[in-house]
């Protein structure tokens, strides 16, 4: 990701998002593919909470999580120690230029990850040069123009277009999900199998947490700060996005659902 603006940053309200992801619940697709002595290496692995699922699901296989800066590894390698897992590392590294040979892993993933590159497809081609020649390369990216939610909000129409200002300003593709086979393709990948899948929150436990970190977000986060320097709101306007997050959480028919595109790449 060299040279490239990471949207979200590394905020807490950030990091809190990262540590709910499980394999089960964002890479249910790549699951079937792995087996004890498989070797994985998980890029933008963010502070790891996916990265150890698939160490305590290949063990004895080893499994190296990388991101391109220090600040979530250091929670990756913890909670590692805490799960008693012993078959995982973490790393700095850039998914442009990995620092490994030809063939190295016999699934490479990435989640959440190509959205914010500039250059998806020189990512997807590195991750394709580090696989195995009958591995897997899995990618899953949400599609930011497609999400849906309940009650109508106009402050949330205004959210998700400010987001998607602001990553395009990054050079970033905030509506990666369906994008993902045809880069996949120009990448080289012989054989892609595209599938679709969806996070909803609505029960009211789901609605604080979601509506909850993104009012800090929008408030606080990497976001917010590109957005004022790019011109593109005032931070009056973002109080009030958060404010509109609040009231959704607190709609009782609350409902949002964020789809993502997913491949399983055939080197």
């Amino acid at each position: 990701m060299s040279g490239d603006t990471y949207t979200h940053g590394h905020h807490e309200s950030v990091l809190r998002s990262h540590r709910w992801r499980t394999a089960e619940n964002s890479a249910a697709y790549l699951l079937p593919h792995l087996r004890p002595g498989t070797e994985v290496l998980d890029v933008g692995c963010g502070p790891g909470t996916i990265t150890h699922d698939f160490a305590a699901l290949v063990a004895p296989g080893r499994v190296l999580g990388v991101d391109n800066v220090e600040e979530p590894l250091e929670p990756a390698r913890r909670g590692a120690a805490e799960r008693g897992l012993d078959n995982v590392t973490f790393a700095r590294a850039d998914v442009h230029d990995l620092p490994h040979a030809d063939g190295s892993f016999d699934v490479v993933h990435a989640h959440q990850v190509l959205q914010h590159l500039s250059d998806p497809v020189a990512a997807l081609r590195e991750m394709r040069r580090v696989c195995r020649p009958d591995g897997v390369v899995a990618a899953r990216d949400a599609d930011y123009g497609g999400m849906r939610w309940f009650p109508e909000n106009p402050g949330l129409d205004r959210w998700q277009a400010l987001y998607r200002e602001v990553a395009h300003r990054n050079r970033a593709f905030p509506d990666a999900g369906p994008r993902l086979k045809a880069w996949a393709r120009e990448a080289g990948f012989r054989e892609v199998t595209c599938t679709a899948t969806a996070w909803c929150f609505a029960t009211p436990d789901e609605r604080a947490w979601w509506g909850g970190l993104w009012a800090d977000r929008v408030r606080e986060s990497a976001f917010a700060e590109q957005a004022l320097r790019h011109g593109l709101t005032t931070r009056a306007e973002l109080e009030d996005l958060a404010a509109a997050w609040h009231a959704w959480v607190d709609a009782e028919d609350g409902w949002f659902a964020v789809p993502n595109g997913e491949v399983l790449c055939r080197p």
